[in-house]
């Protein structure tokens, strides 16, 4: 495969880097939203604190990371925006295995923003070429 033949275009990557920066900022919400209904409100807890939300969360990290930065990787050849974004997704990972509470939530909020960070450096490496 030559170094322009991508299966998604520049546009397609360019949004799904958008998509995911988007993905990160409602899982941030989300962590915030649960700290303070849950706790602030007694509410919610049930849903908020599934497992099910952070795997499925991360499950879509991890696929539209791979998609945009992965092949952003391949076509400019900067490995900054793709080491960033593992960082960021090994984060989110671990805060799947530990108990619900300041630990998950500082791991998954260093792993939504190194991910963001990612996918803005994706962005930029893009826009150099």
């Amino acid at each position: 495969m030559q170094k322009t033949d991508f299966p998604i275009r520049p546009e397609g990557r360019r949004r799904l880097d958008h998509l995911g920066i988007g993905i990160a900022g409602l899982c941030a919400l989300h962590c915030l939203a649960t700290v303070i209904v849950v706790s602030g409100l007694g509410l919610g807890g049930h849903f908020l604190l599934a497992p099910e939300i952070h795997r499925v969360g991360l499950a879509l990290a991890l696929i539209i990371a791979a998609a945009a930065i992965g092949w952003g990787a391949l076509k400019h050849s900067n490995l900054a925006p793709f080491v960033v974004a593992v960082m960021g997704l090994t984060f989110m990972g671990g805060a799947l295995v530990v108990p619900h509470g300041d630990g998950e939530l500082t791991l998954t909020f260093i792993g939504v923003t190194l991910v963001s960070i990612g996918h803005l450096l994706n962005l930029r490496a893009r826009a150099t070429l």
